[in-house]
């Protein structure tokens, strides 16, 4: 066996390749390290004003503080809308993996309310991951206690005090105050359209109706801002910087409180509207309509069993009958109407028509009926007032022709907005040829003019309509547009800044002797042996004047009695009352609707005599 070969290590080309590759390492390393550096100068040098900006984001936050809203008082100083606190469980979606399981947790725990969860729910869609949405609304004390000792299971899910209106008189003024309530996607849209959403940045609500709509503005106030240091986990710190916000304006409405409680008491359960304004400066001391409902059940979310039975009410509480209600005008306008007459020449203070209970045009084929069935013999221009003659206002319409109609009562404000400060408001319709023509595509008939000269027909009226009307009247042509808004506070002083009133433009009598043969026949109904509404207002310390008026629903046969027994109750004959008192200098103007109540006389001037009452009994306490 050959012996084995011992080969010799070559020391130096080891030594070589130690060498080389040592100086690859070396220069691997020393690359490395000055891409190392070269970035640490980058992030430290170079970009350090964007990453200390990026740390500071991290670290510092700033949130929007929302403002208190401005309280809303009435004429007198009783606050009709307050902000009161509460408590909501709020939840940040972000924060929560199993958001579904938690609240399921949460609502055994709690015992949260099905239309609770629903409304959660409904708002976690539409609302951005990182802002809080509130789980329960309006926590009880046991709620608030349950929940603090279990918080610690519960990341992301706080309880926060928070200030939500309030309204102390419930339904009495739902119809003009209004209410507020969660702000959903359509104000969202409204918000960023009118450039306000920043100013909304922490708010929870808007105004949805009556004055808290309308005055939103004034009564939102402006957002502020704290910068606050946090720590990783999203907790504050420390307030690095505070801007407070700009709390809302307190205003004060023309409303008397107790005059609404007054309209409200005096309609009972009747449907119908009461308005009261001040003909001197056109302010809306009374509004209301009947059914209302309790605004408080929307501040909090209301339930959909809540919402679907106000909905699908048959007595339609949701409506504001005293600005949307829209009603044959009746008999109310008699006065209106002879004024108009008066001016265009068609009848004089001495012009005189027999009323045998029936009127038919000659020749005509058809009769219209006197609600008297014997009619009221020969009357004038002030009996056919004070008695409301229909048949001399039949007349009246024939000779006046439906463009003059139209015409003179649309100066009085008929078919048109009042302009008071509420969104929810009618024009109701002042017919004439051309709005049947385009509503219909038929032409207007004589027939057509004739029911006009008694309210009826296809004329229509809010009661507001004919208060401003009315006010127009007894202040001799002059009116002011109806503000619910009287002023605001400034700086929480007890008194306040009154808003001057807005003047209309005024309407011009031929003869200014007109205005007092309507204004004498006026007083006449309410003072005079055989006026309609002479029973209403007997004894009366103060003199007052007015006009009453029914309202027919539907058609009875020329050969047919009327008889409301046989009438489906909701068609029956509307209650109408228009007055003003006291007769020299007016203080106030009262329109009165009770629907499907028979005669205005008996029915709706007993309501305008409650108003009136209250109105004069407070002012001989105050004396």
């Amino acid at each position: 066996m050959p012996p084995k070969r011992i080969t010799i290590r070559d020391h130096t080309a080891e030594a070589n390749l130690f060498a080389r590759r040592s100086v690859i390492a070396m220069l691997i390393i020393v690359v490395a390290l000055g891409i190392l550096i070269s970035n640490l100068y980058y992030l430290q040098v170079t970009r350090y004003e964007d990453y200390q900006t990026r740390s500071n984001g991290n670290r510092i936050k700033v949130l929007p503080v929302a403002p208190n809203r401005g309280l809303i008082y009435d004429r007198n100083g009783v606050l009709l809308a307050e902000n009161k606190p509460v408590f909501r469980l709020e939840v940040i979606p972000e924060q929560q993996d199993k958001i579904q399981q938690t609240v399921a947790d949460l609502s055994q725990l709690l015992d949260i309310s099905q239309s609770d969860i629903e409304s959660f729910n409904r708002e976690l869609k539409g609302q951005r991951r990182f802002k809080p949405v509130a789980l329960i609304s309006n926590m009880t004390q046991q709620q608030v206690a349950i929940f603090s000792v279990n918080q610690h299971k519960y990341p992301g899910i706080s309880v926060e005090a928070r200030l939500k209106r309030y309204y102390p008189f419930g339904d009495t003024l739902t119809h003009v105050v209004g209410y507020v309530a969660k702000i959903n996607k359509r104000d969202l849209q409204k918000l960023e359209e009118s450039g306000q959403d920043a100013n909304y940045a922490a708010t929870y609500d808007i105004g949805k109706q009556g004055v808290e709509k309308y005055h939103e503005t004034l009564l939102h106030g402006k957002v502020g801002y704290q910068e606050v240091e946090v720590n990783s986990q999203g907790r504050i710190i420390r307030t690095l910087k505070f801007q407070p916000p700009v709390p809302g304006t307190d205003i004060v409405l023309n409303i008397d409180i107790n005059m609404q409680m007054v309209a409200q008491r005096a309609l009972q359960d009747n449907r119908g509207s009461v308005v009261v304004i001040d003909p001197r400066d056109g302010g809306v001391i009374a509004l209301y309509s009947n059914p209302s409902y309790d605004p408080n059940l929307f501040v909090h979310g209301i339930s959909s069993k809540d919402y679907r039975r106000l909905l699908s009410s048959a007595d339609r509480p949701l409506i504001n009958r005293a600005t949307q209600g829209q009603y044959p005008p009746a008999s109310t306008i008699k006065p209106l109407l002879a004024l108009a007459g008066l001016n265009e020449g068609v009848i004089t203070e001495k012009s005189r028509v027999y009323d045998p209970g029936t009127y038919q045009i000659k020749n005509g084929p058809r009769t219209w009926r006197d609600y008297l069935p014997w009619g009221h013999g020969w009357v004038n221009v002030t009996k056919a007032i004070e008695v409301s003659c229909d048949t001399f206002f039949y007349d009246l319409a024939y000779k006046m022709g439906i463009e003059k109609i139209s015409s003179s009562m649309s100066a009085f404000g008929f078919g048109q907005f009042t302009g008071i400060d509420l969104y929810e408001e009618s024009d109701a319709n002042m017919p004439n040829e051309g709005w049947k023509r385009a509503r219909f595509n038929k032409p207007w008939y004589i027939g057509d003019t004739i029911p006009v000269g008694i309210g009826q027909g296809y004329w229509t009226a809010t009661p507001l309509q004919l208060a401003t009307a009315v006010a127009k009247l007894v202040d001799r042509g002059h009116s002011f547009t109806p503000q619910v808004i009287r002023g605001q506070k400034v700086d929480n002083a007890d008194d306040y800044i009154v808003y001057p009133p807005s003047e209309n433009y005024p309407v011009d009598m031929g003869d200014e002797k007109y205005w007092d043969i309507v204004l004498d026949a006026m007083y006449g109904v309410v003072n005079r042996e055989g006026g309609t509404a002479f029973k209403a207002f007997r004894k009366t310390p103060y003199v007052s004047a007015g006009k009453t008026g029914t309202a027919q629903l539907i058609g009875i046969a020329e050969d047919e009695k009327y008889d409301a027994s046989k009438i489906a109750a909701h068609l029956r004959d509307n209650a109408m009352y228009v007055g003003y008192a006291p007769y020299e200098n007016p203080e106030m103007v009262v329109t009165v609707v009770v629907e499907n109540a028979g005669h205005g006389g008996s029915q709706a001037a007993p309501v305008a005599r409650a108003l009136m009452d209250y109105h004069f009994h407070e002012q001989e306490e105050q004396k």
